[in-house]
């Protein structure tokens, strides 16, 4: 009897010395190692997919580490592993939910073609599956722009943090979001501001639809012709004044985006791509083109809202990042004489 107390004790050492070396000893994976730990997987499936990965000892172990240790459930998400870890430091890490996210940088003026590949970028996903929930989830903002083609002007620029746990919808939702707690602050819309993907908002404009479309239609293109705040409210001024005089805008920003959208674009204008056929054309098409042509920020925003009282109606660059107005076709002339020199001189 006392032969098998002695053995069984001895089982019992060597089997409680195995779990503390396998729960207390640190685990160095070989590099930056990401784990992706889906909704619904049970702790048996998190813990082989954490020893296939070379972040844990032993599945065993962490299940009974888990059984021992309940007080919190293990959150789901994408991990990335890169230093020495016990298996408490990983349960913890897991009851946390201190998952890895991927930063996307949408700066002012981005296409939702631009949007797309820097989700791709990201290793979030395909820029077309992002493409595909920008040209078809408009009930995002059917509240507001009824009668958009896309999400594009409505995918507010700003850096992002995202999970390879959301969707390319539930990324598109948080920018469109964002769009509509700037809206509020510069009095586009009232009404709530919180959304996800399955709600849908009560209508919250505070200019009607129709003015506000045409708002962030006007932004898009203003964000597109120049990259200088303070200038935004004279160039609003130049489009405003043509679209009163019904006089063509002629912005080329919305020939690009009338070649991106039919998939044609070199990476560069022409003289022959004025000819382009398409509504979004503004040089063969008079007023704004039928939807933004990229995602507007928040101070294009509000020079479309607020354009300066002027009497310009073109402006053309200064070769020094700048532009020169005019207020007479003439002046307009010399303007473009004086930046055709300032361009040799370089």
């Amino acid at each position: 009897m006392k032969k098998l107390l002695g053995i069984i004790f001895v089982a019992l050492l060597a089997a409680g010395g195995w779990f503390a070396w396998a729960l207390l000893r640190p685990l160095q994976p070989s590099g930056q190692t990401i784990v992706l730990l889906h909704p619904g997987y049970s702790t048996h499936r998190i813990a082989a997919e954490l020893k296939k990965a070379g972040v844990i000892r032993s599945e065993r172990a962490f299940v009974l580490w888990r059984y021992l240790d309940q007080r919190r459930s293990l959150k789901a998400g994408e991990y990335m592993f890169e230093k020495p870890a016990n298996m408490i430091d990983v349960q913890r890490r897991l009851k946390r939910g201190d998952v890895y996210f991927h930063t996307v940088v949408v700066p002012e003026g981005y296409t939702m073609f631009d949007i797309a590949r820097a989700i791709q970028d990201a290793g979030l996903g395909s820029a077309d599956d992002f493409l595909k929930a920008a040209r078809t989830d408009t009930t995002l903002i059917s509240d507001i722009s009824p009668n958009a083609h896309s999400l594009e002007g409505y995918l507010f620029p700003e850096t992002y943090e995202f999970t390879r746990m959301m969707s390319m919808q539930d990324m598109a939702a948080a920018m469109v979001k964002q769009f509509r707690q700037v809206a509020r602050q510069i009095g586009m819309i009232q009404g709530p501001t919180l959304i996800a993907s399955s709600e849908t908002q009560p209508p919250s404009a505070a200019m009607d639809p129709g003015e506000l479309e045409r708002t962030v239609t006007m932004a898009s293109i203003i964000e597109k012709e120049t990259a200088v705040p303070e200038e935004r409210p004279l160039v609003a001024s130049v489009y405003y004044n043509r679209l009163n005089k019904h006089i063509a805008l002629d912005a080329d920003p919305s020939i690009i985006y009338a070649e991106l959208l039919a998939g044609t674009y070199q990476g560069a204008l022409h003289h022959a791509d004025m000819q382009f056929n398409s509504p979004y054309n503004t040089y063969r098409n008079a007023g704004l083109p039928p939807g933004p042509i990229g995602n507007p920020g928040r101070s294009a925003l509000e020079a479309a809202m607020h354009p300066a009282q002027t009497d310009y109606y073109y402006f053309v660059a200064d070769a020094q990042g700048h532009h020169r107005f005019a207020e007479s076709f003439e002046e307009h002339n010399k303007n473009v004489a004086a930046y055709r020199r300032a361009m040799k001189k370089r």
